[in-house]
């Protein structure tokens, strides 16, 4: 009797452009939910909400949702949210968060289906924050 098993292997992304790409393409859908896309160029996207907002008394005409930067040697995954929502650090999987740089960035050099799936998880939970506080 032969059994056949299929493997399928999880590729592992390194060129900065394509990571930068397959971010963006998981960011875009947010901009037809309230969000507009400020900056869209080869190496820059970036998400705002155009909405006045009360961020802790403090009154803005727009607020930033995410970007997306190639940088030198690394993409720069920023998510406002969490630097908004202190509580959406504890929602974001621990893998990404060990990949966090700043307040709210995060650098990345390596790219799989996991951690892509975990950059939508994080998306979405920003998404419900900001839709929560009547930001967009």
């Amino acid at each position: 009797m032969l059994f056949i098993i299929e493997i399928k292997a999880e590729i592992m992304k390194t060129d900065l452009v394509e990571i930068f790409q397959t971010i963006r393409a998981n960011l875009q859908p947010y901009t037809a939910n309230g969000f507009a896309a400020r900056i869209n160029s080869d190496d820059v996207y970036e998400v705002w909400a155009d909405k006045q907002i009360d961020a802790n008394g403090e009154k803005r005409d727009v607020v930033c949702f995410a970007s997306v930067t190639i940088k030198e040697d690394y993409v720069e995954l920023c998510l406002t949210p969490i630097t908004e929502e202190p509580a959406l650090k504890d929602v974001v999987h621990p893998d990404l968060m060990q990949l966090r740089s700043e307040n709210s960035c995060f650098k990345i050099t390596e790219l799989d289906d996991a951690m892509v799936s975990k950059i939508a998880d994080a998306f979405t939970a920003g998404f419900t924050s900001y839709k929560q506080k009547g930001w967009v």
